[in-house]
């Protein structure tokens, strides 16, 4: 396995798990914040699909496809972050 396959996989599994801790909390949160969570969920399920084909990909497309999945990892991170503070606030 590459760095980057390693890299992408950490990466997937730390979403994986943030998702999971959130879903624990999600109880709590208001409808908005559920509603958010449910999204993000499907995004990391599409985000998890769509790299499993690729893990093995040709180092140069691949360089390119983690490009593009770090960019929807942090955007999901974002969405976590969102979902947090909301749970907070209650």
């Amino acid at each position: 396995m590459t760095d980057n396959s390693s890299t992408l996989d950490q990466l997937i599994s730390k979403l994986k798990q943030e998702r999971d801790e959130l879903k624990l909390q999600i109880h709590l949160a208001e409808m908005e914040a559920r509603d958010e969570y449910d999204r993000i969920s499907e995004k990391v399920e599409e985000v998890s699909r769509q790299y499993e084909p690729v893990s093995d990909a040709v180092e140069d497309t691949a360089k390119n496809i983690i490009s593009a999945l770090s960019l929807a990892a942090e955007e999901l991170q974002a969405g976590f972050h969102r979902v947090r503070k909301a749970i907070e606030k209650k």
